[in-house]
């Protein structure tokens, strides 16, 4: 802004000396002293303008060096933050895996399999003994269990999960797929008789 004012004194002042010297009547005095003055003028103005220009380039070179010094510490926040949720996931999902063979399972380890996801775990209570000693099986229950850490609480999904089991929308269902490919699924009921569905034989 000084430099503007700087250049429009000097415009002023040029034409004033031009009007004193024209009525002076020295032409050639007035060609050489307007020539002089216009070289003092782009002299001005080019200093101005190199002097604006220098302002400028540093104030981008401090914003741009302000923005890499911002750039360099999110990166370590962000590796930092990363490795430490990193090392959180791992110990969760080894905790996860190793939760059976942990003193206080309250179930017998090869009766959990594994899912991860969306639950952890679906225990068949009690089909190892019915398996291993030919039980009856009767008093067998199915499972569904997840490993929570601290103060670690249900997903949504896994909220819905549980109301659906809660309200009984849990069935067992036999899917057959036939030699000419169709595939056919029907909810089994132990007292329908055989695992049999129609259009096709038994597996």
């Amino acid at each position: 802004m000084d430099g503007l004012w700087l250049l429009i004194g000097l415009v002023v002042g040029f034409i004033a000396a031009q009007l004193l010297l024209r009525g002076r009547g020295g032409d050639a005095v007035a060609r050489r002293d307007e020539a002089a003055l216009r070289d003092e003028i782009a002299q001005r103005y080019e200093a101005e303008m190199e002097t604006e220009r220098v302002q400028i380039a540093r104030a981008y070179e401090a914003r741009i060096q302000e923005l890499e010094d911002n750039h360099r510490q999110a990166v370590a926040h962000a590796r930092r933050h990363s490795t430490q949720r990193s090392r959180a996931v791992l110990k969760g999902k080894m905790a996860e895996q190793m939760a059976p063979l942990l003193p206080g399972f309250p179930y017998w380890p090869a009766d959990a399999r594994f899912l991860g996801d969306p639950v952890d775990y679906l225990v068949f209570d009690g089909y190892s003994a019915c398996k291993d000693n030919h039980a009856s099986g009767d008093d067998m229950d199915v499972v569904i269990l997840d490993i929570k850490q601290g103060k670690s609480v249900l997903t949504r999904e896994q909220r819905q999960i549980a109301r659906a089991i809660e309200e009984g929308r849990v069935r067992f269902e036999v899917v057959r797929v036939f030699a000419d490919g169709r595939v056919r699924s029907r909810v089994w009921r132990p007292h329908e008789g055989p695992d049999v569905l129609e259009g096709g034989s038994p597996g």
